[in-house]
């Protein structure tokens, strides 16, 4: 059952509706997260931007525990908030500039998708909304890390 958009709680955990998507809702939720990150990076910098990523986080644990208080569903598709969390994070270490911000979504969703270890590992070890957030924040650290390599051989300042 997929709750109505009536509730706070759900309308934050499908990210304004994003994670209602037919299909693919994990990238439709991490899509629609890059015009957020792209607005707060402009505005505040990367402190900024993690700042609004710990702030997602908590509102996140929040949101995903209603969401699936009145689903039932223990890690529902719809709820993309955790993908929210995760791309901003791993747009934290890139400028603003249109080719980094898509390198940083491909590699965090190939990182989400596939879920190497520990990702995977926390996606099936911790369970509530604390298991359906942390996954995708340690998928956005794979990503930080490949991507602020990256800035780092190309000698491309922070």
């Amino acid at each position: 059952m997929i709750p109505s958009l009536r509730s706070p709680a759900v309308i934050i955990a499908t990210w304004f509706g994003a994670g209602l998507s037919p299909k693919a809702p994990g990238t439709v939720g991490s899509l629609a997260a890059l015009p957020f990150a792209w607005g707060i990076l402009y505005v505040s910098g990367w402190p900024g931007l993690l700042l609004a990523v710990v702030a997602v986080f908590g509102v996140g644990l929040w949101a995903s525990h209603g969401y699936t208080s009145i689903s039932g569903d223990h890690d529902p598709g719809p709820v993309v908030i955790d993908e929210v969390a995760g791309q901003w994070l791993t747009l934290c270490v890139v400028p603003l500039e249109w080719p980094w911000f898509l390198a940083g979504f491909v590699l965090f969703r190939i990182f989400d998708i596939f879920k190497p270890w520990p990702v995977g590992w926390l996606d099936r070890h911790v369970k509530g909304a604390m298991g359906i957030m942390i996954d995708d924040i340690a998928a956005g650290l794979y990503a930080v890390i490949i991507l602020y390599s990256a800035r780092v051989y190309l000698e491309t300042p922070l």
